[in-house]
């Protein structure tokens, strides 16, 4: 069986961006055409309808490029369930208010019992501080947290 990977919308944003002089973006752009190029195969890919609404929004032509690049993932439901577990991580502490979006990716993802969220978003997504915080309120609600991992760490381990 497949590895379910949820593909969170810093992914399809570093995929479809313009090269940048930035060495640490140029390099995550580089990782992620890799492992979309050679290992989007061996997985089971994911989005959702919040990861189609913020690749939608912006530059018209861009959004039209980000929205091509995951026709071919499955686009998974949403529902109540989701938004109440997005509301559970914020108001628990696993993320902070303004991180709603980020919120309702884990919360989607979990509720489908996704195996892992692909981010390039350290900041709330794959927080290694918030990670325990995180995994502790989806345990005292009776579901599990996906791994957080980034295109690097999904390119290694599928090696």
């Amino acid at each position: 069986m497949k590895t379910i990977v949820y593909i969170e919308t810093s992914v399809i944003s570093y995929l479809t961006s313009r090269p940048t002089a930035d060495p640490i973006k140029s390099a995550w752009q580089a990782v992620t055409a890799q492992w979309w190029n050679t290992k989007l195969t061996q997985v089971t890919a994911c989005v959702s309808p919040y990861v189609i609404e913020e690749i939608s929004a912006g530059d018209p032509q861009a959004a039209q490029q980000r929205i091509k690049m995951i026709r071919p993932s499955t686009v998974l439901d949403t529902n109540d369930q989701i938004e109440a577990r997005a509301d559970f991580l914020l108001l628990g502490g696993g993320l902070p208010p303004k991180a709603r979006f980020d919120a309702l990716h884990i919360a989607c993802a979990a509720f489908h019992n996704v195996n892992v969220v692909m981010t390039w978003n350290f900041k709330h997504i794959a927080n290694p501080v918030q990670l325990p915080v995180m995994r502790g309120l989806c345990a005292a609600r009776g579901f599990r947290l996906p791994e957080l991992v980034s295109p690097l760490e999904m390119m290694e381990s599928q090696q």
